[in-house]
């Protein structure tokens, strides 16, 4: 087919080629503007309007892959697009620049399309976002899918874990999961099929959804239901403690980090970390006389005026694939045919009599249940032993000692409780699975069925820093140092290639907290054998027949896909890690410091030569108010986003079209330090982001892999970054239990990597560091400054040392107020705070810094280490 269409320039001079992929070369021909045309090459002296008419004698601008591609190499700012998607109607008009593509029919100027397509008043995605009211959870809530979760109760430290969860459709009973691994735990009693124990409530399942759940105190992994069936409700709390112990600190022996490892999915060893693994083994099983232990009580209370019968079924296996196993109304005791005991149970303290019951309950009157379930079966001695553990008391225990692990984190306190309440049940949900041996030594801070991952572990370790809890954050990272292969590679998980670059940020991202100089030189002979692991792998790559190609970028895949190819994700990370390695080792080792310093410089000049090479070569895409803008590959090999096709791969995976290009895209380079957040490539990219990859200005699948929350905070754009933080949050977690989904469909429960990502949103939210600048509350809701609201930091972690915040609104009196304190030796220079009215209103007065209208922030230089600022409305 023969094509013809005009390119004009708002202003010369410009000069470049026409390079035309799968068509016939174009013709050109100057139609506007003092200028040259030779063969493929154009040039404009003028500084005018300049226009070129293109016309392709063979095109392809039919659907599907392989189709008719124009390159306008001009020498500043090239630029690609399909030719099928060049109409009269919507023309490709990318003002950032100044250049419009239309068909070889349409007359119009450069600036009568701009004027005529700025006329329709037409939006992008975050344009809409700031005329729209503020979101807040409420309002998200009410549009985003509503997503229960299983809840994971255990003593943490030890991955003898419990699945526990409420009866749902597809499922009438109530489930209880043993787990030490991704999939469930097996017995020899039952031929190594899987555990799945089940206990019923109430008269059946009705017409209506009749369960309630809450955590202990809000945030504590305990966990409370309430079945209310008509007259009868059950009270339900179940806690996970020890046998024959008090949990507490000092009986929490733990278990090896890398037998804890070993149970996970798609784990990774060393021959001679598997050796290790197999004595571990040996250990675990001579140890083990003290089980875990999953504690239940059902309390039915009779609300009614007349006497109602409350039906009540202990612990036992799912009814389909029940094996032969025994119960004794005399002992409570449930066993297999081997005589080991599986579960205890007790009627109003004394042993249950029958597996089954109903129970006349007069008004008020009450009957409760327990069984105790061991994560293993155990002798009949024993379980009579743990049959008389008092309940209560067990209870009063596992609340002190999950309180005293949040006595020792930094404190945080909001106005909106269910945020608040989720900032302190996440250091616990990520405590619980970081495994390892007590009082000391190294924890494998996995994610959820996962085994840690360099990547997906980062916001785990450094929300566990920004909480203060540094000891805590270092057994963590201590965990690549020791699992680092003997050439300096970083890798535990399903053969990703990215782990070195992003274990060495989490590293550098604490010692930025600590500035732990003799932590680093413990630690030094590991950071150079990373660091020159990649530069090997950089200098593998430095060849003339990858120029162009993805000369000095490392290959290799970074997620689930198998995409060995020349990455952007992979490569900004190896940059991140090196040079947060040179900051680290600056007065241990200066000379190393240099040297990693030039070798990370010289791979951010290839990642960037290699980004504009593709930034050129990607297809423009149409926005929501009709400009156009470049997109880059998520790696070099390709031409554009894979989910636009060009080269006719496959591209779904994961629940998306849009996994490689919205969630391991180019868009990290902004995260990664590769690209300036306030940059035009940026606004290109995050706009692409934002207006085709997201709904709600939340990713699909897996949102929380996407970094374009943390860019909008970077860039001052504050309701972009409340769409996308509560459009995500209320969708991937358990409203109730405050549990998250891996997945938006439902995968993978526990997943500790989304619930960091939200928790490390949280945290920027309320405190950010910009160079030597610290920013307060840059991204919090107007709505949390209303009257009588207060926000209190206390010691949270950041760069500067510790910070704390109390900001007291007092709007009756017309006042907001703030004390800051960070009073360390490498306190910020400079602080600037963020105190929006709700109602969006201006100060009258301003006291202990300037203020600025359209940010709403106040700023204060020459900090001194403590400062108190008042606004007067």
């Amino acid at each position: 087919m023969k094509v013809t269409v005009q390119v004009e320039w708002k202003h010369g001079p410009v000069a470049g080629t026409i390079e035309t992929k799968n068509g016939t070369p174009a013709l050109g021909r100057i139609v506007k503007g003092k200028g040259s045309l030779k063969e493929n090459r154009f040039s404009f002296n003028g500084e005018g309007p300049c226009r070129l008419s293109l016309t392709i004698d063979s095109a392809n601008v039919y659907l599907g892959a392989n189709v008719t591609t124009i390159s306008v190499m001009s020498d500043k700012n090239p630029f690609t697009f399909f030719l099928r998607d060049v109409r009269k109607d919507f023309p490709i008009y990318i003002p950032a620049y100044g250049v419009m593509v239309t068909t070889g029919d349409d007359d119009r100027s450069y600036d009568e399309i701009a004027s005529e397509i700025q006329n329709r008043h037409q939006a992008t995605a975050m344009q809409r976002i700031e005329l729209e009211p503020e979101e807040s959870f409420e309002s998200a809530a009410a549009r985003t899918r509503k997503m229960e979760c299983p809840t994971w109760l255990g003593i943490s430290r030890d991955n003898r874990i419990f699945e526990f969860d409420f009866y749902r459709e597809g499922r009438p009973e109530n489930q209880i999961i043993p787990k030490y691994r991704w999939g469930q735990v097996t017995r020899e009693e039952l031929e190594d099929k899987p555990l799945d124990f089940r206990f019923f409530l109430g008269r059946g399942v009705g017409c209506k959804e009749i369960v309630k759940r809450r955590l202990d105190e809000g945030v504590l992994p305990i966990l409370h239901g309430t079945i209310e069936d008509d007259d009868i409700q059950y009270e339900c709390t179940a806690f996970a403690s020890l046998e024959k112990k008090e949990l507490a600190p000092g009986n929490i022996r733990g278990m090896n980090y890398l037998f804890a490892d070993s149970e996970f999915y798609a784990s990774m060893f060393t021959d001679e970390q598997k050796k290790e693994v197999e004595r571990q083994a040996g250990i675990e099983k001579k140890l083990n006389d003290e089980e875990v232990v999953l504690f239940f009580r059902a309390k039915a209370i009779n609300t009614s005026r007349v006497p109602r019968y409350a039906y009540l079924q202990t612990i036992n296996f799912n009814q389909w694939v029940r094996p032969k196993c025994f119960y004794d109304g005399r002992t409570g005791l449930c066993s297999y045919k081997t005589g080991r005991v599986f579960a205890v149970s007790k009627f109003n303290g004394k042993p249950m009599p029958q597996e089954e019951m109903a129970v006349l309950l007069g008004p008020g009157e009450t009957a409760t249940l327990e069984f105790y379930l061991p994560h293993g079966p155990i002798s009949k001695a024993r379980a009579l032993a743990l049959s008389r553990r008092n309940y209560d008391q067990c209870l009063a225990e596992c609340r002190a000692f999950w309180k005293a692990k949040l006595d020792q984190a930094a404190r945080i306190s909001l106005p909106d409780r269910r945020i608040d309440e989720m900032i302190r049940a996440g250091i616990l949900h990520l405590d619980l699975i970081m495994y390892g041996q007590e009082p000391k030594g190294t924890l494998a801070p996995t994610i959820g069925v996962y085994s840690p991952i360099g990547s997906e572990s980062s916001p785990i370790i450094q929300f566990t820093d920004s909480m203060a809890r540094h000891e805590i954050a270092e057994r963590c990272l201590q965990y690549f140092i020791d699992k680092q292969h003997d050439d300096g590679f970083i890798q535990n998980f399903n053969n990703y290639m990215l782990e070195t670059g992003a274990a060495l940020w989490s590293l550098g991202e604490h010692y930025r907290y600590t500035r732990d100089d003799r932590w680093v030189k413990k630690i030094l002979p590991n950071l150079l054998k990373a660091c020159d692991y990649q530069i090997a792998w950089r200098k593998r790559n430095m060849t003339d027949a990858l120029r162009g190609k993805g000369y000095g970028m490392m290959e290799g895949k970074v997620a689930d896909p198998e995409d060995h190819y020349h990455i952007f994700m992979l490569n900004g990370y190896a940059y991140l890690g090196m040079i947060r390695v040179a900051e680290m080792i600056e007065k241990i080792d200066p000379a190393s410091a240099r040297r990693i310093r030039k070798e990370a410089q010289a791979l951010l000049k290839d990642i960037l030569i290699a980004f504009d090479a593709c930034l050129a070569r990607g297809p423009v895409v149409p926005l929501g108010d009709g400009t156009w803008v470049p997109t880059s590959s998520p790696w070099v090999e390709h031409q554009g986003p894979c989910s636009l096709f060009a080269q006719g791969e496959k591209c779904y995976s994961h629940g998306t079209f849009f996994g490689r290009d919205s969630m391991l895209g180019p868009i990290y380079l902004i995260l990664q330090e590769v690209l300036d957040p306030q940059s035009t490539p940026a606004d290109f990219l995050m706009n692409f982001q934002t207006d085709l990859m997201c709904m709600r200005n939340a990713a699909f699948s897996q949102p929380y892999y996407s970094p374009h929350p943390w860019i909008h905070l970077k860039r001052g754009e504050v309701k972009p970054f409340l769409k996308a933080y509560f459009n995500t949050v209320s969708a991937l977690a358990d409203r109730e239990t405050y549990t998250f989904w891996e997945h938006l469909y439902r995968v993978s429960p526990h997943k500790t990597h989304e619930e960091g990502g939200f928790l490390m949103q949280t945290r920027w939210m309320l405190w950010m560091e910009e160079n030597q600048t610290l920013r307060l509350l840059p991204g919090v809701p107007r709505d949390w400054l209303a009257d009588g609201k207060k926000i209190q930091l206390e010691n949270v972690a950041s760069y500067f040392g510790p910070v704390s915040l109390k900001v007291t609104s007092n709007l009756a009196e017309g006042k907001i107020e703030a004390l800051i304190e960070c009073k360390s030796k490498q306190r910020p220079a400079v602080v600037e705070i963020r105190l929006p009215h709700p109602l969006g209103q201006t100060p009258t007065n301003v006291r202990g810094g300037k203020y600025c209208n359209e940010t709403e922030t106040v700023r204060i230089e020459r900090f001194t280490g403590q400062a108190a600022v008042v606004l007067t409305f």
